[in-house]
């Protein structure tokens, strides 16, 4: 996936940032309600949102499950973040480790962060030897990882994917 948007021939307006604003909050929500919200006919916010997927600023729409209302079915599962440290930094080496951790689906996040550890993930799992596999598949089997830190999660007090777009009154 390409991170690069170029926005020089598509300027955004104040009504682009906040049907942003409102697709990030709950994108499940209809035309019409947004449309309303905005002040903005339905077509029009229809034509406004498909030129916001066009432009890439929208990279996939996604429910985000509550783990704790699934937990009877599928378990409490484990979550973590993980500082990962390599033995080389080199472009390739950082290149190699980020695709092994992208490509795991036990990874929720990758970011290559500085300074400290070259990594920092948030992994998900089912449980303990789920991870224990992760683990040997990312850290053990890669040899080029130095030190791994791992914080184990016992609450989720606040998840979120906002990016606040609009300037909040203090």
């Amino acid at each position: 996936m390409n991170d690069e948007i170029n926005l020089s021939d598509s300027a955004l307006d104040l009504t682009d940032l906040q049907l942003l604003d409102l697709l990030q909050r709950d994108a499940g929500q209809s035309n019409v309600h947004l449309a309303q919200q905005v002040h903005i006919s339905p077509p029009t916010c229809l034509r406004r949102i498909r030129r916001l997927h066009a432009l890439g600023l929208i990279e996939r729409q996604v429910a985000i499950v509550r783990p704790q209302a699934l937990a009877h079915l599928v378990g409490h599962g484990l979550q973590a973040l993980v500082e990962v440290t390599l033995e080389r930094q080199n472009a390739e080496a950082l290149d190699a480790f980020e695709a092994a951790a992208v490509a795991h689906e036990g990874v929720q996040q990758c970011w290559r962060v500085s300074p400290g550890p070259d990594f920092v993930l948030v992994v998900a799992c089912r449980d303990m030897p789920a991870y224990l596999a992760l683990s040997q598949q990312l850290f053990t089997a890669q040899g080029n990882v130095r030190n791994v830190k791992t914080f184990f999660a016992t609450k989720r007090a606040k998840f979120s994917p906002h990016l606040p777009l609009l300037a909040t009154k203090a």
